[in-house]
């Protein structure tokens, strides 16, 4: 019997128990942006688009932009991502596609330091929520643990935005993701997107179809697995978090 420890690789969780699939945008027809989409995205990556929404009866948007929210969320890092052979190839596919000039390619760099998944949404709004103790111990309970990205995912809210699916790992039969959330007295959820790509566009039909088949091709497929070993407390005036603040690093499994 040797020394070295029995390395166990992670069991993710299946897509039977997420909500990717039921989140999918419906390709039967042509890709039109929505009504969410056009009011919280399409001002930041094409503000002279005829069809975007200025904004909200309520005021709280206004050309995509609204008072800071703070949310809880878990960082990627795009150092990592593009490190990646199976993302650059993604991406190479994009790039080629026939709907690739409607992407907002020129608003990756502003974001790439900032690139999330959100978990816990909408902590405070105007000032940063204090954290309590109790969630803070909670969280020292939880032990990091493994995430895999995979993707291509456009859904049926926000069409236009391109994400990446986060499967969290389940551990002890529990889904890490939803700890988390409970640790925040939050009711578990079953979606954890990195929002990536956006589009400047409607797309017609080839254009639609041409998403679909990399939608289809490349679901289940991994394109990044990593550690999560800490979560953020992030405040951002705008849904692309062009303009995000870390205001808190919040360390797993610190017991104190």
């Amino acid at each position: 019997m040797n020394d070295t420890a029995a390395f166990t690789l992670p069991v993710f969780c299946a897509d039977s128990e997420l909500g990717y699939r039921r989140s999918l945008t419906d390709f039967s027809t042509p890709l039109l942006l929505d009504d969410s989409y056009r009011l919280a995205h399409l001002p930041l990556v094409a503000p002279e688009h005829p069809r975007l929404i200025a904004r909200r009866e309520d005021g709280f948007y206004e050309m995509g932009r609204h008072a800071r929210v703070f949310s809880l969320v878990l960082p990627v890092e795009d150092e990592a991502l593009r490190a990646s052979p199976a993302f650059v190839a993604l991406e190479e596919e994009l790039k080629a596609a026939p709907f690739a000039t409607k992407i907002a390619w020129e608003i990756l760099p502003r974001r790439s330091d900032r690139l999330h998944a959100t978990v816990c949404g909408s902590l405070g709004l105007g000032e940063p929520p204090a954290i309590a103790p109790e969630a803070r111990e909670a969280l020292g309970r939880i032990e990091p643990f493994a995430v895999e990205l995979r993707g291509l995912l456009s859904g049926n809210v926000n069409r236009g935005r391109l994400y990446l699916a986060a499967y969290p790992e389940k551990r002890d039969g529990s889904n890490r993701l939803q700890a988390v959330q409970a640790a925040f007295g939050r009711a578990p959820g079953d979606l954890w997107l990195v929002g990536l790509y956006n589009l400047k566009d409607d797309l017609d039909a080839a254009e639609t179809a041409a998403l679909a088949e990399i939608v289809s091709r490349w679901w289940n497929r991994p394109l990044l697995r990593f550690t999560a070993s800490q979560l953020q407390l992030m405040g951002a005036s705008d849904d692309l978090v062009l303009d995000a603040h870390v205001e808190a690093v919040l360390p797993l499994g610190a017991r104190s």
